[in-house]
């Protein structure tokens, strides 16, 4: 089918009207004034934190204007390239021009699914834990087989990562594990993975060769900021120590490292035990308590909202993406529909569309809850 290069590229030009609206264009480059006005303050670095934040901030706005402003840049040049083409009938310009058609359109998709990240916590970094469910070794197997595709995504994408706690279980695979994505937005693309994962296949760890189903729960918060203010009284947490230890139960530390914190009154449990030190991992493990605690308010202030309104839906959580090894192989997200058959690619971090799908889909959520 012949490319209709008009029609194409006028869809991309009022899909760019839509982001340029949305990011505020003018807001931003006084934003950027701004920052940079204070950036080049002599005091700036007597006060380290805020001259980071200061710095970081710019950074992110700069790089969020230089992407509006290359892909209208892109636009123009593909514009110009199909121009020639055509004037002087030349098939391989034609055929260049094509390629960097489907080039921008996916480039244009994601700078708009970034434009959908407005929520409250979409900018943030974001810290990931994965639990084995039901299904026995299998699903701890399978809680491996997830950390190392969101481990694999972010390195895809040159994203920074530090693993905080990994529990190992017996035979195989992992009970559970948290780890820190460390970059702007990680949050905002990541939270929508959050739910309950189901794989289907036959078990490499049954003799028998039966087919297995086991499951895993996928958690995904906003990594706390100094200005959160989430102050947690000493006298509601319980802080437990343990010696840290590797798979199989092996010993990796000699001294009591490692650190179990529950905040008493939700019953909500952070472990920690990668740093070297005791005081190091308890920091570590009350940075993603507050984490918690933080979405924890942040959904019952929802919840009751909901509730005021008479919201009686239920939530998107559970079973929210099948992974199929057998008698066919296939990745197919339950809310979205979205799918596909390379379940290779997928485990090996190629969940890109599988996140553009979620957040449109939680997108049109919100707004149908917001007119209810």
């Amino acid at each position: 089918m012949a490319v209709d290069f008009p029609a194409d590229i006028k869809a991309l030009r009022t899909t760019m009207d839509s982001v340029r609206e949305v990011t505020d264009l003018d807001s931003l480059r006084a934003q950027i004034t701004d920052l940079e006005s204070q950036s080049a303050a002599p005091d700036l670095w007597d006060d380290v934190e805020k001259a980071q934040q200061v710095t970081s901030t710019l950074s992110r706005a700069k790089a969020e204007l230089d992407r509006v402003e290359t892909m209208d840049s892109r636009i123009d040049d593909l514009e110009t390239l199909v121009e020639m083409g055509t004037e002087e009938n030349d098939a391989e310009t034609l055929q260049e021009a094509e390629r960097e058609l489907t080039s921008v359109q996916k480039a244009v998709g994601e700078l708009e699914v970034r434009t959908l990240l407005n929520g409250e916590y979409d900018q943030r970094e974001a810290v990931v834990t994965i639990r084995a469910g039901a299904g026995g070794v299998d699903a701890a197997d399978f809680a491996e087989m997830l950390m190392r595709m969101y481990l694999r995504w972010a390195e895809r994408h040159g994203y920074p990562t530090k693993v905080m706690d990994t529990s190992y279980a017996e035979e195989a695979g992992l009970k559970s594990a948290t780890f820190e994505v460390n970059v702007p937005y990680a949050y905002g693309n990541l939270g929508v993975e959050a739910g309950t994962h189901r794989l289907v296949r036959i078990s490499p760890f049954d003799n028998q060769g039966r087919r297995q189903t086991s499951f895993a729960a996928v958690e995904v918060v906003p990594l706390i900021e100094t200005t959160d203010a989430i102050e947690i009284p000493e006298n509601e947490l319980k802080i437990d120590v343990f010696r840290s230890s590797g798979p199989g139960g092996q010993s990796v530390n000699t001294t009591d490292s490692a650190v179990r914190m529950t905040h008493i009154p939700t019953g909500t449990v952070v472990s920690m035990q990668n740093e070297k030190s005791q005081i190091q991992n308890r920091a570590a493990a009350l940075r993603v308590m507050q984490s918690r605690l933080l979405l924890l308010k942040k959904q019952e202030e929802d919840a009751k909202k909901k509730e005021l309104a008479g919201d009686v839906k239920a939530s998107w959580g559970d079973q929210m993406r099948s992974y199929v090894l057998h008698p066919y192989q296939m990745v197919k997200d339950l809310r979205t529909e979205h799918e596909v058959g390379k379940t290779d690619a997928v485990f090996d971090g190629d969940i890109d569309d599988f996140m553009e799908a979620g957040i449109r889909w939680k997108r049109s959520q919100d707004r149908d809850n917001a007119s209810d």
